[in-house]
């Protein structure tokens, strides 16, 4: 198998760096993937080879380009030669910069510099504790960072193994089996069933070859190939005289000339769109890099001013900075990342549990704001089961029930069932269908699926919901001798023995209806006798099942009266008898149905970008809501080739449906609508998704079908290759931003309320009402055990009713910051109130401190109450028992209630902390000067809505 190294040339990748928000003095960074365009030059491949456009010369032609002999190939001096020019037959990609050079690239951040800014300041003040968090901070965030720099690496190498085979080839009239890796251009390749294709070839001799494809253009069967130059213009998927590195030979056998290897290839070429791919930054990344800056210059402004205030007043430099340090500790929701992490991180769980399997903890949250969704057809949107649903024997038209491969179903005729025996001509027509067959049905852990071409397992299937079995029919009828399918002639016929007759034969011919009918005089009627040929009313019917997006294939047979043990294609003459058609289609899923409609009705639109044919790509998409109209427009590769930007804007607005495109036009099309601002989620499964799949805002890859290389490109995998998963994977998404929006919610206005107090206290020449360290007791303790009681809230009622959020809607929108104010002026007034109130009347520092703190976090714990779900479900659960109930609150409530009463109560904590045990009443001033919270919380809840 062809080892594709790193040969013909290096394109520098992107480099992916993993921004952070941790918590630190003086800035707030999240964790959170951010890709980074690297700025290197690429470096120039060396020896690169020349690239006509080799489907459009023909046999001479190329074979003269590459000075080959058709019959001996190359001479091995000749091979010496080129593979010192061309190199070997493997992949190329950018040696990279040095572990530990791309390790400190990791500090070339903004933010980081203020961290490390932040670390130096505490180390000069002594501060040993906040100097070691901030470094040990930076350094996880480093580390992460580099870590996740080895993504487009890891597809890189994934692709190359994708492709890794070994090749039958012809040198100085010898046939040698080599590692592709030594295969250079010019080199003559064999090729038979079973082989994958180990470089891209110009095929020039062919019998009956099929290639499966999937994984490159997209096409969802084997392409029948030929040798016969096509024009210039031929789109990637129609270059039926090219085989193409890393693709499948199902059928046949081939020979052709080797024209492209290693960064050459298409495979190549995918490669180095992989490396020119951006990967963007989520939205949630976005919003806190731009949440992050609103709190920097906000920190940084109050620090300043502290730090003049206490000036003013006569302190001294160390003094303002303590001071300073002491407000950037109250601001900062050092709790925060740890929360984001964990919201995000049940998150992850719930989507497993529907069936996607989140690679990167952002992919999440994107979901939730996703506004386009791209979408394969194949196996996507669709079963990936050909199906026989129409079939078209005696001039009577009959309709197949049942999906896929498993043999459920019936065949109907004006609805009601049909017995097959009443119907001579049907069964004929099925008989022949099973017979003419080179495939067979194979089942694997519960699944049926199809070892062979999957149209011929359609037939088998079809042919056993009208009760025939492969076993007799081949008693009755057993096979002499076979004619494959070759894409020039365009049908397949196998000759038969009958058991009853020793001296007669039967031939069956399958292939395409113009093959079939120009070999054909007469038909059966509905009772099984030969009648006239009626050819145009026949081609009408195959028209219209083709309009429909059905794949037709036609069936004739030919008694001979000779014990004949071969076929000659001199004995197909015009003298069969037409026996029907099948028309056969790849079905939509139909849970996919009604996860398209969910998605439409939430404001996603979806969209279908596919390798597959457009007459079959619109006929799925009207079965799924798609395209609603018949006219409704369907673009090609082709087409979007010659598409300026503003016309492919305009494509992506008027359309749904783009089919026969290539890998380049996937990406570009990702770009166009993230160009647009969309939020685009791209699934796919081949080689030739990889591209789009890392460029898209998430990447989501099939789990059972999907390539390696897919998968490693991909945020997202989809364990059922459902879209109604992604539908789901959605619908979570949205519950947990929603969910962040409360987290935050929750803790600033915590924070508020410490800044304010610390404010108004050094503003009034007051003692501090509450020191940093018991500030970071609340920040770190009992508001991360609250607040993460939100990442479990369950989902609220018409999450998949609601438009997608504006890409651009900031993460502090105005409602926001008004219930971060008020929450923050009564926790100030509760706080700041208790203070001065146990001082003023004991004056006893520690006690008054210790209240005060306490007060906070009741306040905060009532608030925590009033804003998640634990008290609607609670009454709900009364009116209706067994409705579930979202306990988790109460339970972050309880071990508040345990870490308060060891924060006042245990004596080696009143000694860390400076605090003092509380009586009863102590206590329960405390949980009552916190009680009134939940008065404005009740309001902003009905005003300005968390989620």
């Amino acid at each position: 198998m062809a080892i594709i190294r790193h040969g013909l040339g290096r394109e520098t990748e992107p480099t992916i760096l993993n921004r952070s928000i941790a918590q630190a003095g003086v800035i707030l960074v999240m964790s959170i993937n951010q890709p980074v365009v690297s700025t290197a030059n690429p470096v120039p491949e060396s020896n690169p080879m020349p690239q006509p456009e080799w489907h459009a010369l023909t046999i001479a032609d190329a074979t003269d380009h590459w000075q080959t002999d058709r019959t001996a190939g190359l001479t091995l001096h000749e091979v010496d030669r080129r593979q010192e020019r061309y190199g070997l037959n493997e992949l190329s990609g950018d040696s990279g910069q040095s572990p530990i050079l791309r390790f400190l690239q990791e500090f070339n951040q903004p933010l980081i510099y203020i961290l490390l800014l932040a670390g130096g300041v505490a180390l000069l003040l002594q501060d040993w504790v906040d100097a070691g968090v901030i470094f040990a901070v930076t350094l996880i965030n480093a580390t992460i960072g580099f870590v996740q720099e080895s993504k487009a690496e890891t597809a890189i190498a994934a692709l190359a193994s994708s492709v890794t085979t070994e090749a039958t080839v012809i040198r100085a009239g010898q046939k040698q089996r080599l590692n592709s890796c030594d295969l250079v251009p010019g080199d003559l390749v064999l090729l038979s069933s079973g082989d994958k294709v180990p470089a891209d070839m110009r095929l020039i001799q062919g019998r009956g070859l099929q290639v499966s494809e999937a994984a490159l253009p997209g096409e969802s069967v084997p392409v029948q190939k030929s040798t016969e130059p096509l024009a210039a213009n031929t789109g990637l998927a129609d270059r039926t005289n090219m085989a193409f590195a890393g693709s499948l030979v199902t059928l046949g056998q081939a020979k052709g000339i080797v024209v492209a290897i290693g960064n050459q290839t298409q495979t190549g070429k995918i490669s180095r769109l992989m490396g020119r791919s951006t990967g963007l930054v989520t939205p949630l990344t976005r919003k806190i890099e731009q949440f992050s800056k609103l709190l920097l210059y906000v920190i940084l402004g109050l620090a300043a001013f502290m730090f003049a205030v206490v000036r003013g007043q006569g302190g001294t430099w160390a003094e303002g900075f303590k001071a300073a340090v002491a407000l950037s500790v109250s601001a900062i929701p050092e709790g925060l990342p740890a929360v984001v992490t964990v919201t995000l991180a049940i998150g992850v769980g719930r989507m497993a549990n529907r069936h996607a399997i989140i690679r990167k903890l952002p992919a999440v949250e994107t979901l939730g704001s996703t506004t386009v969704i791209c979408s394969d057809k194949t196996g996507t949107l669709t079963e990936n089961q050909m199906t026989v649903q129409l079939i078209y024997a005696g001039s009577e038209t009959y309709q197949v029930s049942g999906v896929g491969y498993v043999a459920e179903g019936a065949i109907l005729k004006a609805g009601h069932p049909v017995q097959p025996d009443t119907q001579p001509s049907l069964r004929a027509c099925l008989q022949c269908g099973m017979l003419c067959n080179d495939s067979h049905l194979q089942e694997t852990e519960g699944q049926v699926s199809v070892a062979g071409d999957p149209t011929e397992g359609a037939l088998i299937v079809s042919a056993h919901k009208a009760g025939l079995t492969l076993p007799m029919l081949e008693d009755a009828l057993p096979r002499l001798d076979t004619i494959p399918f070759e894409s020039q002639f365009q049908y397949m016929a196998t000759l038969h023995g009958l058991k009853n007759q020793p001296d007669r034969r039967r031939i069956y011919l399958k292939g395409s209806v113009e093959a079939v009918l120009s070999r054909c005089q007469r038909q059966l009627d509905a009772q099984g006798q030969p009648v006239e040929l009626d050819s145009a009313a026949i081609e009408e019917v195959a028209h219209e099942l083709a309009s429909q997006g059905l794949r037709v294939l036609a069936f004739a047979q030919k008694d001979v009266s000779l014990p004949l043990d071969q076929i000659d294609p001199e004995q197909l003459e015009p003298d069969l008898v037409f026996l029907g058609l099948q028309g056969m289609i790849d079905p939509p899923r139909e849970a996919a149905i009604a996860a398209v409609h969910t998605c439409q009705t939430a404001g996603i639109q979806v969209k279908m970008i596919t390798g597959d044919h457009a007459l079959t790509a619109g006929a799925i998409a009207r079965q799924i809501g798609l395209h609603h109209r018949a006219d409704a427009p369907i673009f090609t590769g082709q087409a979007l080739a010659a598409m300026a930007a503003n016309e492919l804007a305009n494509a992506l607005e008027t359309s749904a449906v783009f089919a026969r495109v290539a890998p380049d036009q996937k990406l570009r099309l990702v770009e166009a609508l993230q160009s647009q601002g969309e939020i685009v989620a791209m699934t796919g499964d081949g080689v030739n998704d990889a591209p789009a799949l890392k460029q898209a805002d998430i990447g989501v890859a099939m789990g059972i079908n999907g390539t390696e290389v897919a998968k490693e490109a991909a945020d997202m995998i989809l364990t059922d290759d459902d879209f109604a998963s992604i539908e789901a994977a959605v619908e979570e998404g949205r519950t947990v931003y929603g969910n962040l929006l409360k987290t935050i919610g929750f803790i600033l206005p915590v924070n508020g309320g410490e800044a304010l107090t610390i404010l108004g206290g050094i503003l009034v020449a007051a003692t501090l009402p509450i020191l940093p360290v018991q500030i970071l007791w609340v920040n770190m303790v009992s508001s991360v055990a609250l607040s993460a009681t939100l990442a479990f809230e369950p989902k609220v009622p018409g999450t998949m009713q609601r438009s997608p959020r504006r890409p651009n809607e900031p993460l502090l929108s105005g409602k926001l910051l008004w219930r971060v104010l008020v929450i923050s002026v009564f926790n100030l007034v509760a706080v700041f109130g208790m203070f001065e109130w146990v001082f003023q009347t004991t004056d006893n520092l520690n006690l008054a401190r210790t209240m005060a703190v306490h007060s906070l976090v009741a306040a905060e714990t009532f608030y925590l109450l009033s804003i998640s779900q634990f008290v609607p479900s609670l009454l709900a659960r009364c009116q209706q028992p067994g409705r579930d109930v979202a306990f988790v609150p109460a339970i972050g409530v309880m071990a508040v209630v345990g870490f308060q009463v060891a924060f006042s109560q245990v004596a080696w904590i009143n000694s860390l902390f400076d605090t003092q045990p509380l009586t009863l009443i102590q206590a329960a001033l405390c949980i009552g000067a916190g009680l009134p919270v939940i008065v404005p919380a009740l309001i902003l809840k009905r005003l300005a809505p968390l989620a």
